[in-house]
């Protein structure tokens, strides 16, 4: 290699190098918006095998059904799910909430009662007086306000999801064969059954997720009734909803259970407390290992660590696509390993 070679490979190396991590920052920059086209492109894989058999069903005249129709038609039953949900749950929780506020100052009262028995606390503390107590650092209205800006973040964050994964379904044809097209004719029909083999699990995880949430719910629903709850199959219902958000969704799922069992009485909270315990529990180490062992085919032990790095790396998010990307990354590896193998 002659001197002038050498002073070429540095300066393509120094420019690769510089490219790579404009690169890096770009994606790092771009991280909110392509999580969200990640999680679109997640939503649109597992909806596709639906929308396909929705698609199959003939119109008047046995005109074939265009996709945009069988798209929208899964939308507008999501949606009237989402609106006989809040038409079931909400009242009910309305009333129990009004019922729990002015229930409250009397439980309060028992509280410190019991506090002032025990030698816990001096005397009665009125709520002014509690307030007036706390950290001189705390914030309530940023609390709020950061609270609330999160909700309706969420919400805007939700319906942009929904709007691309429309766009990615009536067009999802295209895109597969223009992604096909970038591997050689003769690896064309693997990139295929690749990218169908990653619907299919996809869209199993879909299926397992609506699966748990509907054993959770069953499950509190009997649990509930058998203690005594009032609205039992209202909190059964948010149970079942919470168990679609992993981490914190069954924790929060279970705060009005015990709020609404704590207007009963303090041991009756106590007791629906170690039965959401005892249910997280055995979800967490049972169900959800082996429903999407079965489902997606990803094994157990898989699925826990998915989980585990999901979690810590980002948060709810990450849970919750960590056992979709693990079936994506699993496919991968096996055409990786067979062409190693053919090799």
């Amino acid at each position: 290699m002659t001197r002038n070679d050498a002073r070429a490979l540095i300066r393509y190396a120094l420019a690769g190098l510089v490219f790579t991590a404009a690169l890096a920052w770009a994606l790092y920059l771009a991280r909110g918006a392509l999580l969200l086209i990640y999680i679109s492109a997640l939503v649109a894989i597992g909806l596709a095998p639906l929308a396909a058999a929705i698609e199959r069903q003939p119109l008047v005249g046995r005109r074939p059904m265009p996709r945009w129709t069988a798209i929208l038609i899964i939308y507008v039953c999501f949606l009237a799910v989402v609106i006989g949900l809040g038409i079931l749950v909400i009242p009910p929780l309305v009333m129990q909430a009004r019922d729990l506020w002015a229930a409250l100052p009397e439980m309060l009262q028992r509280g410190q009662q019991w506090l002032i028995d025990r030698g816990l606390l001096a005397r009665e503390i009125s709520v002014r007086e509690a307030i007036a107590q706390a950290p001189v650092g705390t914030d309530a209205v940023g609390t709020v306000v950061a609270a609330v800006s999160g909700f309706i973040g969420g919400i805007f964050g939700l319906i942009a999801i929904l709007i691309l994964a429309f766009y990615l379904l009536v067009d999802a044809g295209n895109l597969v064969r223009l992604f096909v097209r970038l591997f050689p004719p003769a690896e064309r029909p693997r990139v295929e059954d690749a990218c169908l083999r990653v619907t299919h699990k996809v869209s199993a995880w879909l299926g397992g997720q609506l699966l748990l949430g509907a054993i959770i719910g069953t499950t509190a629903a009997i649990g509930l009734y058998l203690m005594g709850v009032p609205y039992f199959y209202v909190l059964a219902l948010i149970a079942g909803i919470g168990e679609l958000i992993p981490i914190v969704g069954p924790l929060l799922a279970a705060v009005p259970a015990i709020g609404v069992a704590f207007t009963v009485s303090p041991a009756l909270a106590l007791g629906v407390a170690v039965f959401f315990l005892v249910q997280q529990q055995v979800e967490n180490h049972v169900l959800v290992p082996k429903v999407m062992e079965r489902q997606v085919g990803v094994s157990a032990v898989a699925v826990i660590v998915a989980l585990l790095l999901g979690g810590t790396l980002l948060g709810v998010v990450g849970a919750i696509l960590a056992v979709p990307t693990v079936a994506i990354l699993q496919v991968l590896f096996e055409e990786l390993v067979s062409e190693v193998s053919r090799d």
